[in-house]
């Protein structure tokens, strides 16, 4: 059974639902707190014991490139100023050499398509899949809890991060239905796509995290249009369940959907009330504002 090293990073959105504020700025550079989303999301990758960072850009998405790069004046001028906690933050936050690659998804034709465009990449192994706008905020890393799940299966098996959902909202979302157990994971039965309350296979919806096998972009490469004429991931895994197995891991922690407003605020509040520099004088202003 080969590890996973790779993970996609599909970053080519439009992030309408942000304008104007990404008519000019990618929404994965959007902050939380101090990190762009982007950032926060690749972190979490590194603590998972990922090598390679594969991003699935756009136009106007030249920004997250350079983010993850080496800046010589942004550098020089820390360390002439004697920033020298700064400098290293930064250090700390760039990937090794040769290991991010940045590969173009021209057109909008969905998340299946945007993974399919990185297939070369990947080659024939495993990879994880993380979008980034949904953060996941966990003592163990969510991408890291899977990887533990999917060692412990022992098995070349796909795997998918899901958290309940209240029944009311199941229609919002990808849903799966629930098998057997093994271990931490559990057998998926089905999936099904913003399922009608009466008929949605469980409250278990699909979070922005996947872990899957390199026979995907096969199937990927035919794949006909879905919902919103776009190449769908969720079809294509539907197919791909039929010959191989997927399980589901109902992780530990709480995920914010960073692609809607009220998400991503409550990502603001929730990782800057963990911040023990922030903490303290946040919750203080907080409270005067509730006033």
């Amino acid at each position: 059974m080969k590890p996973i090293r790779k993970a996609i990073f599909p970053v080519a959105g439009l992030g309408t639902r942000f304008l104007p504020a990404t008519k000019a700025m990618p929404k994965e550079m959007l902050t939380v707190v101090d990190r762009p989303l982007i950032q926060h999301v690749v972190d979490e990758a590194r603590a998972a014991g990922i090598e390679h960072f594969i991003f699935v850009t756009g136009r106007n998405k030249a920004v997250i490139e350079d983010h993850f790069d080496y800046q010589y004046e942004l550098e020089t001028t820390l360390e002439q100023r004697g920033k020298a906690r700064e400098k290293a933050a930064l250090d700390a936050d760039l990937p090794a050499a040769g290991a991010t690659s940045f590969t173009r998804q021209q057109k909008p034709l969905g998340l299946g398509h945007a993974v399919w465009c990185a297939r070369d990449i990947v080659g024939d192994e495993p990879f994880a899949v993380l979008l980034p706008d949904v953060l996941v905020k966990a003592e163990r890393s969510c991408l890291g809890q899977m990887i533990d799940a999917y060692k412990a299966l022992g098995t070349a098996a796909n795997i998918i991060a899901v958290e309940e959902v209240p029944m009311e909202r199941v229609s919002s979302y990808g849903v799966v239905g629930v098998g057997k157990t093994h271990g931490k994971s559990f057998e998926i039965t089905a999936m099904v796509e913003k399922p009608k309350r009466e008929e949605a296979p469980s409250n278990l919806s699909i979070t922005g995290r996947y872990i899957l096998q390199p026979e995907i972009f096969k199937i990927l490469a035919d794949q006909q249009t879905g919902a919103g004429g776009e190449i769908q991931l969720t079809d294509a895994m539907v197919r791909l369940s039929k010959h191989q197995p997927f399980f589901g891991l109902k992780f530990d922690g709480q995920s914010y959907d960073c692609g809607s407003k009220i998400g991503f605020l409550s990502a603001n509040v929730a990782y800057a009330l963990a911040r023990p520099d922030l903490e303290k004088e946040f919750r203080a202003e907080l409270a005067k504002l509730l006033k």
